[in-house]
């Protein structure tokens, strides 16, 4: 007759009496591919010696997360990702995955405390917008085998797959089509260069400038944050300048939006007095007077690409991290014609 008072036999007990740690027990009972044959025989055992028994609400709940995905992204208020979104959750859903998304206000604090989630809700991999290239870790997740992909950004000290466009190539397009168009002092409103996408960008920009013959006079380069209000803080640094640019590459949309507003206020017109090119295709983009000149994503392949990647590494596969770079492109309007 079995004792009611024994006390239980846990996952502890059952790592203690393998020799391993209670996440490898755990990978073992819930079927990932990751662990050794031998951990995974001795694993075995042991459950087989103790008699062990999973509570069945846990593991029914275990299972549940490791059906989810996350994303975490930089800025929910970029219509950037809410393309690159949808275009993940459509692939995850197709695989039976459900997306849970968290929004990181391109803070290291907020993100970090979003992947400790990921990782104690035992998501089955994240897909994540770095705030920082250098300083975003993902050591949490890693530590329990969670498969991670960025889009937008790499991370410049972990070796995880990617998404980002051409954004060097795309830049340096953007800022050779204004000086086509007559444009002498070609400026730039960069990103943070501590994130990739906005280190490529003002290379690509510098790379036209080059190319031209022209200097690279850093009266002509301001740096904004990726959003609204640094746009437009930018754009009247470098119209408040003696010698002005006469066209302006704006690094992306919501940093577009604060640089046209600026440039309305100066009482400038478009393209006459400056030509103006923009990151992403907004919906507004061509409700504008004139409609904006701009640098085109693939935002809806992103999402896809990334999910495909991701949903890859959850089911097992092993292979060397990938880079996907996939294709921008300049969408030429009035708002930088003048010739």
């Amino acid at each position: 007759m079995e004792d009611d008072n024994k006390v239980p036999t846990t996952i502890r007990d059952v790592a203690a009496a393998a020799g391993v740690s209670a996440g490898t027990v755990s990978r073992v009972l819930n079927g990932k591919r990751d662990v050794a044959d031998e951990l995974r025989h001795r694993v075995l055992a042991a459950v087989s010696e103790l008699g062990y028994r999973p509570n069945g609400a846990a593991r029914s709940l275990r299972t549940r997360a490791a059906m989810v995905l996350g994303i975490v992204i930089s800025d929910i208020t970029n219509s950037f990702f809410t393309a690159v979104v949808r275009g993940a959750e459509d692939r995850a859903q197709e695989a039976g995955y459900s997306i849970v998304l968290a929004n990181a206000d391109e803070d290291l604090g907020k993100e970090n405390r979003y992947l400790e989630i990921a990782a104690a809700e035992q998501m089955a991999g994240v897909i994540l917008s770095p705030a920082s290239s250098r300083k975003t870790t993902i050591d949490v997740l890693a530590d329990r085998g969670i498969p991670v992909v960025t889009i937008d950004r790499h991370l410049t000290n972990a070796p995880v797959d990617s998404v980002t466009v051409n954004n060097h190539q795309a830049a340096r397009d953007a800022t050779a089509h204004l000086i086509s168009q007559g444009c002498t002092r070609v400026g730039i409103i960069a990103g943070p260069v501590d994130t990739t996408t906005g280190a490529s960008r003002l290379a690509g920009y510098r790379a036209a400038l080059r190319a031209a013959g022209h200097d690279d006079d850093p009266a002509l380069t301001a740096f904004g944050n990726f959003r609204t209000d640094g746009g437009h803080a930018a754009a009247e640094q470098l119209l408040s300048s003696p010698c002005p640019p006469d066209g302006l590459l704006i690094s992306n949309d919501l940093m577009t939006i604060g640089g046209l507003q600026a440039i309305a206020e100066a009482g400038l017109a478009i393209p006459s007095d400056i030509a103006v090119v923009g990151f992403d295709n907004a919906s507004w983009s061509t409700a504008l007077r004139p409609p904006l000149t701009v640098v085109t994503q693939p935002t809806y392949e992103i999402g896809q690409t990334a999910a495909d990647l991701l949903l890859r590494r959850v089911s097992g596969e092993t292979f060397p991290p990938r880079r996907v770079v996939l294709r921008a492109q300049l969408i030429e309007r009035a708002s930088s014609m003048r010739i």
